[in-house]
């Protein structure tokens, strides 16, 4: 895409509108980790603008019916980050608000990791790292077969960047020129076994998928400004045919909440009883000191 072709920069009441669903998942991301006391609430908070800017903005979707043939698809291929989209799922109003309190309990429609045949609107079950993307693939190449206008997005981590089933699908979507798929990875820097590029090296990561083929931006996936316009430049070149587009997106562990942004083992938190209310009130206050200015 050449510089003409980008899109003009997101409106303010468009980034608000968005910024403050961002937020909305963030509580509710904490309110579920409080019933368990521990789990990847860090990724939650951490990708809650890569969420609110897909479903608050780009997406659609009927919440009343969340297999309407004409939706877009999003599929989560890290099913641990279910926490997040099961927050996002609720924000859409796929589901209810209230249910997000059974999260990981005895016949919850809501497990930590997201499984499809229990939950409204989640079209895989993640689980095993490197199947999202593959799956994006065909069930893409499927649409347009079918003569459908939805598009797929994949949301993906960096961790999953070392499987090499991504890049063997990722040279798939190029090939069958799949313009109709968005992958979103969130670079957090962090994976189960440590920080990213100590357990596997991936970048130059930006030059990897240009050389795939693939329309590439990178941005700061915390900035809703910056991601609304890389996602209104890859709609704008989203075509039947053509090219794959992938926005990278550097994130933050805990974003929002300065409590869990330096914690350490943050892969999988355990938060005392006692720090549950002081997330949320540093959450609140972020957000309200930001919206002020």
């Amino acid at each position: 895409m050449t510089a003409a072709q980008e899109t003009m920069a997101p409106t303010t009441e468009r980034v608000d509108n968005v910024s403050a669903a961002a937020y909305r998942i963030r509580h509710h991301a904490l309110t579920m980790g409080e019933v368990q006391g521990q789990g990847y609430v860090g990724q939650a908070l951490g990708a809650a603008d890569m969420l609110a800017a897909v479903y608050a903005d780009q997406l659609r979707f009927q919440a009343a019916n969340p297999e309407w043939e004409g939706r877009d698809r999003f599929l989560l291929s890290t099913g641990h980050y279910a926490i997040g989209h099961y927050a996002a799922l609720a924000e859409a109003g796929i589901v209810p608000v209230e249910e997000l309190e059974t999260y990981g309990s005895d016949d919850s429609r809501l497990p930590m990791s997201g499984m499809s045949t229990y939950t409204p609107g989640m079209e895989i079950s993640g689980g095993s790292l490197g199947h999202g993307l593959t799956i994006a693939v065909g069930m893409a190449l499927g649409l347009r077969y079918q003569g459908s206008t939805a598009r797929v997005y994949n949301f993906l981590s960096d961790g999953e960047l070392d499987e090499g089933s991504t890049w063997e699908a990722a040279m798939g979507a190029h090939h069958h020129q799949l313009g109709n798929l968005t992958a979103m990875v969130d670079i957090n820097a962090l994976q189960a076994d440590g920080k990213t590029d100590t357990v596997l090296r991936t970048e130059p990561v930006t030059e990897k998928w240009e050389s795939f083929g693939w329309y590439t931006q990178r941005v700061d996936g915390n900035n809703m400004a910056e991601l609304l316009r890389a996602f209104d430049n890859a709609a704008a070149q989203a075509a039947a045919v053509g090219r794959p587009s992938v926005i990278l997106c550097d994130t933050k562990v805990g974003r929002g909440v300065p409590l869990l942004e330096g914690r350490e083992k943050a892969h999988f938190m355990r938060i005392e009883e006692h720090e549950w209310q002081q997330c949320r009130e540093q959450l609140t206050a972020g957000y309200e000191g930001r919206a002020s200015r």
